[in-house]
């Protein structure tokens, strides 16, 4: 029971500050890395600590490329592999799968009430379709003036695919879902 209360207490802190200050604070991602090697280290030996050692090497490696990509923040990235080092690598595999499925949807329902900025965005890729194209080298083609996609606070996206993947896996392991 301690590790899912360490991480709700830790996901809660994490969206509140990302949905109020757009950052995830080391200060929350970096103990809680310590705590979950120490924790599973002094628990479970060197296999506890090999588990959360592969966690955290997941969880930073699935969001590798999101943040070098300039669509992901490095708070996230540091949250995802904090969330790794608690639950090992099958559980946030798990939880990235949700934590996208989540973050989709709460992208959908951002740009729902930001149609304008979206339409334009579009019109732009639309044009540097066509002009790929027509020259066959692609360079981002201004239609109209850039206007700015809201940003996301993906530590929101984040904390649900973990309390999904929390939930799938205890209704798992009951026997709840035959498997």
């Amino acid at each position: 029971m301690f590790v899912p209360g360490f991480l709700i207490v830790l996901l809660l802190a994490a969206t509140a500050t990302d949905l109020r200050a757009q950052k995830i604070p080391n200060y929350l991602t970096f103990p809680a890395i310590i705590a979950a090697l120490c924790y599973h280290g002094l628990t479970q030996g060197l296999d506890g600590l090999l588990f959360s050692l592969s966690g955290l090497g997941l969880g930073l490696a699935l969001m590798l490329l999101p943040f070098f990509l300039g669509v992901m923040g490095a708070g996230d990235v540091k949250l995802l592999a904090a969330v790794g080092a608690w639950l090992g690598a099958s559980d946030v595999f798990l939880t990235f799968i949700f934590t996208s499925l989540f973050g989709g949807l709460y992208a959908l329902i951002v740009l729902l009430f930001h149609l304008d900025a979206l339409k334009h965005a579009l019109k732009n890729l639309w044009s540097t379709f066509i002009v790929f194209l027509a020259t066959r080298r692609f360079s981002w083609f201004k239609q109209e003036a850039d206007r700015r996609l809201p940003r996301l606070c993906y530590g929101l996206a984040i904390a649900a695919g973990t309390f999904a993947a929390m939930i799938y896996t205890n209704i798992y392991s009951d026997g709840l879902i035959p498997g």
